[in-house]
């Protein structure tokens, strides 16, 4: 099995453009059921024959990461990593019977996103101002995610021909390679016309090829990394929020949510945020409409007794 599962890593990497994230958790979800089944028959993981995972075996699996408290939405997750996996294996002829056709998909926990006030992010924006370059690419770094509300992996992968602030407009590589071009607001604009004179700055010796073409630079003059972005944003959260997570998702939730709030059609709020289908845009109407009720709360003359 442990081959095989190698095998489907490469598929999800070759023909299906999977992303690294996408390919990482499958991965860990395959070696998890294989551990597993490995410790309930006392055999090594090498020996694991693939056809002697039934659906039962999957199914105790699955109930004993329930009763240890791993949330809905993961095992809603590891469930689609099975499904996958294993259709995988049934259509090449690896396997006679799919474990895992039947298998329910548990319902996922609707979780409100959590977002900051249009005023959190103007002071974040404010002390994100001077004229050191890692300052000004901070500043750059905020008003990207604000401005077009793009996910974390898309932004550490732009490159410089990929900001075209002559038609004002970027270029994001999103989930399974799909391209998308996204408007700039004149904020974004602006401060990424100043990062990218600056920039240079931030480059030194030990610079590759691919770190020149980059439209974010580490410290190290190296590309731009999750692990730096996220401190960074934390960072800054931590001087002007009580909010509990401080991660750049949520400054894309907040450029959603503000856009609702201000009128935006929903629908157009779907092709910044590149997601696939409508219903994972509309987890933000959820908070839209608190806002709404309070705005009616206060403006309806009879909304009160």
């Amino acid at each position: 099995m442990k081959e095989l599962i190698a095998k489907y890593l490469r598929y999800l990497s070759v023909e299906r453009n999977a992303s690294k994230h996408t390919i990482l958790s499958y991965k860990n979800d395959l070696n998890q059921l294989l551990r597993y089944t490995s410790a309930e028959r006392g055999v090594d993981v090498t020996s694991v024959d693939i056809n002697r995972i039934d659906r039962l075996t999957i199914r105790l699996w699955l109930g004993s990461l329930s009763e240890d408290g791993m949330a809905k939405n993961t095992i809603a997750r590891k469930v689609a990593s099975l499904r996958s996996f294993f259709k995988y294996c049934f259509k090449r002829g690896y396997i006679q019977k799919n474990p895992a056709h039947l298998l329910i998909v548990p319902k996922k926990e609707q979780r409100l996103p959590k977002t900051v006030l249009p005023e959190d992010i103007h002071h974040m924006m404010e002390l994100a101002s001077g004229d050191d370059p890692v300052i000004v690419q901070d500043r750059a770094i905020l008003e990207l995610f604000y401005s077009t509300g793009i996910r974390l992996n898309e932004l550490i992968v732009l490159n410089i021909t990929d900001i075209d602030l002559q038609n004002k407009q970027l270029i994001v590589q999103g989930k399974g390679n799909k391209q998308r071009i996204v408007p700039l607001g004149q904020h974004a604009i602006t401060a990424c016309t100043k990062h990218l004179k600056s920039r240079k700055k931030l480059l030194n010796s030990k610079s590759t090829s691919g770190d020149l073409k980059a439209l974010f630079i580490a410290p190290r003059g190296a590309r731009m990394n999750h692990r730096k972005v996220q401190r960074t944003i934390r960072d800054y959260f931590m001087r002007v929020s009580e909010i509990t997570q401080k991660s750049p998702h949520i400054l894309r939730h907040s450029f959603a949510t503000h856009m609702l709030d201000a009128g935006a059609d929903i629908r157009l709020i779907k092709e910044f945020l590149g997601h696939a289908n409508l219903s994972s845009t509309q987890v933000y109407t959820h908070t839209s409409v608190e806002h709404l009720r309070k705005v009616y709360s206060k403006a309806h003359p009879r909304a009160e007794l």
